[in-house]
């Protein structure tokens, strides 16, 4: 080492006067400077108060309910509790009286007016009245009625498999199977044997209407209700049957006017009353209505309609057993039978209804005054003539 060779000289350290700093420069790496702040990470959870954490097997705690036994009622008033099932012993009285309502309604006890109506017809050629002849009317009637009946449950026993088609007549007890065919067989046997009571009870042969009645009911149930024009026909010659039995049970006179106008206004109504089928529910229901349509319908209608009014005017003139002064008063009930016409056929002409005669009668309010008044006028026709 050279020992000789000067040292370096001594570093002189100039301090420079500081700047002012330019607070409007933020530095880029550093915040302003301020209040100390707070961070918090992102898995701490903020200071606060203690919360109580349940698990989550542990459910909140609730009210106590009171849970009854399913078999146990809740306590109450008697009429709150549900109730049990019906007794055989309490269902047995409904039922029965059910099935005799269906019973009832299947031999159509509604349809009997048409015997109260007809039959009694016969006492207008007889002169004078005795109880007698009343209490024969009354034979006669209730013959029909069990005639009837018989033909009604025999046709509906018939008939059920095609009225289940019809979307009325499948209400009738058979065709919905409230009322079984064994029953149904077993009540026609009833009315037969009851039937056959009345004939044997009765005045000798003078039965014959009747049965020939039943016979054209079963030639008509057996294939005739399908031929178009006769099933109505054969309809129509029943009730001209009913007016026979009553003229012979009474021992009066058959008046030829008078039966050809129950003929044309029976007629009026079977045509009718298919007419209104046709409308109501097609032809598939009963095949007599393929020989049909309803302007066919309509001009014959129209046709009996005007044979029923000549041939009570002329039965008017010509045959009732009626006094001078009885037969103007008779002549006022015409305009009555005339309106009575022109009303049933407005109701199945003009407001497609009429299917059933029983009930214009009796819910049409104009055909039941105008009914009223006709019948006022010919009872008093008749009060005079017997004067």
């Amino acid at each position: 080492m050279d020992i000789t060779r000067s040292s370096p000289a001594p570093l002189r350290v100039v301090t420079a006067p500081p700047e002012a700093p330019d607070l409007t420069v933020l530095p880029a790496a550093g915040p302003l400077p301020g209040p100390p702040e707070v961070v918090l990470s992102a898995t701490a959870p903020l200071p606060g108060p203690p919360e109580a954490v349940l698990p989550a097997t542990v459910p909140l705690p609730e009210p106590p309910e009171i849970v009854l036994p399913a078999a146990v009622p809740l306590p109450g008033p008697p009429e709150a509790a549900a109730p049990g099932p019906v007794p055989p012993t309490a269902a047995r009285p409904a039922a029965v009286r059910g099935l005799l309502r269906d019973l009832l309604a299947l031999v159509r006890p509604g349809q009997w007016v048409k015997n109260l109506a007809v039959v009694p017809l016969a006492l207008l050629d007889v002169r004078p009245w005795h109880p007698g002849a009343f209490g024969q009317i009354g034979w006669a009637v209730l013959g029909f009625t069990l005639a009837s009946a018989l033909v009604y449950v025999v046709n509906d026993l018939a008939d059920r498999e095609r009225d289940r088609l019809h979307p009325v007549k499948r209400n009738r007890p058979i065709a919905s199977g409230r009322v079984s065919t064994t029953a149904a067989t077993v009540l026609a046997g009833l009315i037969a044997a009851s039937l056959t009571c009345w004939a044997v009870a009765g005045p000798a042969w003078h039965w014959w209407p009747t049965a020939l009645y039943l016979a054209l009911s079963v030639a008509y149930s057996q294939g005739l209700k399908h031929v178009p024009l006769v099933d109505a026909f054969i309809v129509a010659s029943g009730f001209v049957l009913r007016l026979v039995q009553g003229a012979l049970l009474v021992g009066g006179r058959i008046s030829e006017w008078l039966a050809l106008c129950v003929f044309a206004l029976c007629l009026m109504l079977a045509l009718g009353k298919r007419r209104h089928e046709m409308t109501a529910a097609g032809r598939a229901h009963r095949p007599a209505l393929r020989g049909y349509t309803l302007a066919f319908l309509d001009h014959l209608v129209v046709l009996v309609a005007a044979l029923t009014a000549v041939s009570y005017v002329l039965y008017l003139r010509d045959d009732a057993a009626l006094a001078a002064g009885a037969s103007f008063v008779t002549l006022l009930s015409a305009p009555c039978a005339v309106f009575g016409l022109a009303r049933y056929l407005q109701l199945l002409l003009v407001e497609e209804g009429g299917a059933n005669p029983v009930h214009v009668l009796f819910r049409d309010r104009a055909t039941l005054v105008n009914a009223t008044l006709w019948a006022v006028l010919v009872s008093v026709a008749l009060l005079l003539s017997r004067l």
